[in-house]
């Protein structure tokens, strides 16, 4: 998933801002819940954005994400903060998280509902008691425009984007194109999953959701095609 040059145009060319973005609306949320969170593991970190951001707060970071070139882009951004290369379905650690992020629609790469639970309990396992799973999916008003787009990097290097949904997948297909010759293709895809199923696999796999919403601050901005949900591990 994801080949190294696609991972250096994600870095480049504008994806990190929804990382951003959302760190922000993160920190504001972890502190209207006067939360205290010391360490965070962000599955699907991507480019290490978010890890970054909440470092910069003194959290204790891991990222971990199933694209060694995400990961190779992260460690290179980022050579101070620690990250992992790994499935987020199989993956162990004897770490203890107080809080666990997965953002930028990754669960939606899951397609097999079955895996998402499989996630949801490894995720309740590296929570310490009390801890905070904060996450966002695709919504079904998501509806990608279906004419192909192109994007100019430089003189010589452009890409083109063609997003197609299909019933509940979604298909970006991007060609990257060097003095006008094809240099690689990537095909990404995307299951929309209904949130409350999502919400029954959380409360089934021994979470409380505490939110299931278009904005992850309430009066805050409305993102119509996504939802952020939250959910706590039991204080015990």
């Amino acid at each position: 998933m994801y080949s190294s040059m696609f991972c250096r145009a994600y870095n480049e060319f504008g994806w990190n801002v929804y990382p951003e973005v959302f760190s922000q609306q993160l920190l504001e949320w972890i502190e209207r819940r006067d939360l205290t969170v010391k360490s965070c593991l962000d599955l699907g970190c991507g480019t290490g954005v978010l890890c970054a951001r909440l470092a910069e707060q003194g959290v204790d970071t891991l990222g971990l994400d199933l694209s060694e070139g995400m990961v190779a882009q992260a460690r290179e951004n980022f050579p101070d903060l620690h990250f992992a290369v790994g499935d987020m379905v199989t993956w162990t650690t004897d770490r203890r998280f107080d809080l666990v992020t997965c953002t930028g629609d990754a669960l939606n790469h899951v397609f097999d509902l079955r895996d998402v639970e499989r996630i949801f309990r490894n995720v309740y396992g590296w929570l310490r008691p009390g801890g905070a799973f904060v996450f966002d999916l695709l919504s079904q008003r998501e509806i990608p425009s279906e004419e192909p787009f192109a994007l100019e990097y430089s003189e010589s290097v452009s890409a083109v984007f063609h997003t197609v949904r299909q019933g509940d997948e979604i298909t970006l297909r991007i060609a990257v194109y060097e003095n006008g010759a094809l240099k690689y293709e990537e095909v990404i895809r995307e299951k929309i999953h209904p949130p409350e199923e999502i919400c029954a696999l959380l409360e089934k796999s021994g979470f409380q959701v505490l939110q299931c919403a278009d904005q992850l601050i309430p009066g805050g901005e409305v993102h119509g095609t996504t939802w952020f949900i939250a959910a706590a591990k039991n204080a015990g």
